[in-house]
């Protein structure tokens, strides 16, 4: 999005229609019967065993004058604290964006929940005001937890609660502030097992390794869950950690006991993901899937391109793209180095890159490598002199393509392809962040002329349409 600065949370325009009926996701086998669609785009798929659930009566849609009108306060107000609504209007979220007003009213009902949609479109502010909405800050125990596959999107989340967590208005003595701890990778182990042990936070965004650490010393507790999240839940189910997720979503609290809701801007095969949830005990029976905007998952701002180039001119093609492009700030993608190349000794193809660039182009005044490799101190160091420069230019593997958020960034090169049609989504969404601009942001591939079908296979899955250019 997946995430995210305050703005990025909520774009403030309204949704986008269209007649193309057509969905962008990945080819799947269909094993919903019904699956029923929504205006704004939307569609909301339910699938279960159980014939009750196949046979539900259709969910009725507002009529236009009603979404006009609609106003986040409005959503929310039966269930979401006072002062919660007045910080969050105070952070300018106003008007709710189409995952917002198509979801919240089904987590306030307490069903579970897959939110898919794309990136910057409001998922976690979504889901953080459930939270609000449900936790009970009178008692000291953590009640909502939220998952993330990296540091960085751990820090955007934690970041987000706390600004919305304001402490209550004088007279409202029965109510305390909402505690927000992010357990995250490379963070201070020491200083969170005092905390948890003198009173534990009312919520918790973690990271499934540091959780895991504090679950196995029996440091934190989670039988008091009332709402669990699961952000990039794609993410995360094609990691190595999927062992622990798995044990997490059925070990350490009831499904009866909690709401479940997974995000993520790309969920491939959802429907069958929705019939694991379910057969696998990790949500209820009746949980739901919103899709929102499923016929553009692309930001329309953005402008595709590609250029062909043989295997030994990759870098001077990259050169060349760079000077006429011109640009302020831009992320280059590279692929993970292969087993045989480390065996062989050789450098990293990133920092190969990177080499290259600080010898023969000077059109930025910062170029930094961002790796998975490097240590959380290091990719913090990176990030944070980004953010303070007035151009940058960031070689990086897929790390930054979830969590990261440079809202500056105009230009994405992919100086290798992606694996995925996914990964190619999330590399895109880097870009077109800005709010409010009305600016064209390009993505870029240097493919040779054998990876052009590739390249194709994703316009295909994803919508889009690719411009070759000539250097």
């Amino acid at each position: 999005m997946a995430t995210l600065s305050p703005t990025q949370l909520l774009p403030l325009s309204p949704p986008i229609h269209t007649s193309n009926s057509r969905h962008a996701h990945l080819s799947f086998q269909s094993l919903n019967p019904n699956p029923r669609i929504f205006s704004f785009n939307s569609s909301v798929s339910n699938f279960s065993p159980l014939p009750a659930v196949l046979s539900s009566s259709p969910i009725t849609t507002e009529s236009d004058s009603d979404i006009d009108d609609v106003t986040l306060r409005r959503i929310c107000e039966p269930h979401v604290p006072d002062h919660i609504l007045c910080r969050m209007e105070e952070l300018g979220y106003v008007a709710p964006t189409p995952v917002q007003r198509q979801a919240l009213p089904t987590l306030f009902s307490g069903r579970d929940c897959i939110l898919h949609a794309q990136t910057g479109s409001g998922k976690t502010l979504t889901y953080l005001l459930l939270i609000f909405a449900v936790v009970k800050t009178q008692r000291s125990a953590v009640q909502a937890l939220i998952v993330v596959p990296t540091r960085e999107l751990g820090m955007q989340v934690t970041r987000v609660a706390r600004m919305l967590a304001a402490k209550p208005k004088e007279g409202e003595l029965e109510q305390k502030a909402c505690t927000v701890m992010a357990l995250l990778d490379g963070g201070m182990l020491t200083r969170h097992k005092s905390w948890l042990k003198a009173e534990p936070p009312t919520i918790v965004v973690a990271t499934i390794g540091s959780l895991c650490q504090m679950l196995e010393k029996h440091i934190i507790k989670l039988e008091s869950m009332r709402v669990l999240v699961i952000d990039e839940v794609d993410f995360m189910f094609g990691s190595k950690q999927v062992s622990s997720l798995r044990k997490l979503l059925t070990s350490y609290s009831s499904i009866n006991s909690r709401q479940t809701v997974f995000a993520s801007a790309s969920i491939p095969q959802h429907r069958r993901f929705l019939h694991d949830c379910i057969q696998q005990k990790w949500t209820k029976n009746d949980a739901i899937h919103i899709h929102v905007n499923p016929v553009q998952p692309m930001p329309l701002c953005l402008h595709h391109r590609f250029v062909i180039s043989g295997k030994n001119r990759r870098h001077e093609t990259l050169l060349s793209l760079l000077k006429s492009d011109a640009l302020q700030s831009g992320i280059i993608f590279v692929g993970e180095q292969s087993e045989k190349s480390k065996k062989a000794g050789n450098a990293p193809p990133p920092t190969l890159l990177v080499d290259f660039l600080k010898a023969s182009y000077q059109g930025c005044s910062d170029i930094l490598l961002l790796e998975e490799d490097m240590n959380f101190n290091s990719r913090a160091a990176s990030l944070s002199e980004l953010r303070q420069g007035s151009s940058y230019l960031l070689v990086s593997t897929d790390i930054a393509a979830r969590g990261v958020d440079l809202p500056d960034t105009t230009h994405i090169y992919n100086f290798d392809l992606p694996r995925t049609a996914v990964d190619y989504l999330h590399r895109a969404g880097r870009t077109g962040r800005k709010p409010f601009s009305d600016k064209k942001c390009t993505v870029t591939n240097i493919i040779m002329s054998e990876e052009r079908f590739v390249l194709q296979k994703y316009e295909n899955e994803l919508m889009f349409n690719c411009e070759e250019l000539i250097v």
